[in-house]
């Protein structure tokens, strides 16, 4: 989409303007970018980069600034974070995160992780605590009157869910009974996900009152293990926000902000879909869906535990934040949490 003319000077601009935070003239552009253009062409050139709506120009400014779609292409095509195998051992943020999560104190090392991303970034860090797989140790339906199903769950350390179903049609005590035995015999052991999945290939072998009753069975479990997202949940460093200059006077954004860091449900979704991607995921002005807004970007990493992922972690920010700092953060902070709790 763009010549080798136009990137070099998008990408100065972004670097500039991430460096600064004030909007860049052609003069600056000229001086930063080492090519040898006339101002005229450069102007020509922004002129070019803001139709395609990569910059903007501010009304109080002859300079441009980076726009949320100017972000994502300097991220997507410009940026070369190194990867923390190639960094120095003794680099600080290494030597940060290292020094600060324990892994003989496992229990802790998710909240020093969300205090840790944030002194590193200066902005707010959140990590989701390891997820216990939904297990089906025993399940039991109990019938409570027409069309009403009782599930009870219990898994393998002993937590009991119970859910109220309402089934299609109504179901004796002797079938309930049958179901809960053939459930019990096929499936106990099995992750709520794996049952899921078998469920789908079975579906066809199964009796209908049977079927019905699994993907009953599996919804309530799903709903259970939700149910307790919030919790599981960790924030810091909220009030960084607040001196963030990029957000100005904008009061009304930054209490819809606190809102959302204190409901933390909207951000286990967001949490949930990073932990399906591979490495690092970044989110501009909105992107996620979940954090909604023009002038902050997310950048998350899901963290393994013994080869599985099990949360994610992550920076929220300004857009115009350091990408390529902020990615080494959150990917140190994510394999060194993940380590820590595989050697507990």
């Amino acid at each position: 989409m763009l010549d080798d003319r136009a990137r070099s000077l998008l990408k100065t601009l972004v670097e500039r303007y991430i460096a600064d935070g004030q909007p860049v003239g052609s003069r600056t552009l000229s001086r930063a970018s080492g090519l040898d253009l006339s101002p005229a062409t450069i102007r020509n050139v922004m002129a070019d980069l803001e139709e395609l709506g990569l910059i903007a120009s501010p009304h109080t400014s002859a300079g441009r600034v980076p726009t949320a779609r100017g972000y994502r292409l300097f991220v997507d095509t410009m940026l070369t974070a190194r990867p923390v195998s190639e960094l120095d051992p003794g680099s600080a943020d290494l030597a940060a995160v290292r020094g600060q999560l324990h892994p003989d104190q496992p229990q802790r090392v998710i909240a020093q992780a969300a205090s840790l991303l944030s002194s590193l970034s200066s902005y707010v860090g959140i990590i989701s605590a390891p997820r216990k797989a939904g297990v089906f140790h025993h399940i039991e339906f109990l019938r409570l009157g027409e069309r009403r199903v009782l599930v009870i769950l219990v898994s393998p350390d002993g937590d009991v869910q119970n859910r109220v179903v309402f089934t299609a049609r109504d179901h004796s005590s002797a079938e309930l009974a049958e179901a809960t035995q053939h459930v019990n015999a096929h499936y106990a052991g099995l992750t709520l996900e794996e049952v899921r999945e078998r469920l789908k290939n079975e579906i066809d072998a199964l009796r209908g009152e049977i079927a019905a009753l699994m993907q009953a069975a599996v919804e309530a479990g799903s709903e259970a293990a939700a149910a307790g997202a919030e919790q599981q949940v960790v924030v810091s460093g909220e009030r960084n926000l607040l001196g963030v200059q990029d957000f100005g006077q904008d009061l009304g954004s930054l209490r819809r902000l606190f809102d959302l860091f204190e409901q933390k449900t909207q951000l286990m979704r967001l949490l949930d879909v990073s932990s399906r991607a591979e490495g690092v995921r970044i989110f501009i002005g909105g992107e996620s869906q979940v954090v909604p807004y023009e002038q902050l970007s997310v950048v998350t990493a899901p963290y393994e535990v013994d080869g599985h992922v099990v949360g994610t972690l992550g920076v929220i920010g300004p857009t115009r934040m350091p990408y390529e700092r902020m990615i080494q953060i959150v990917d140190i902070t994510a394999r060194l949490v993940g380590h820590a709790l595989s050697h507990k």
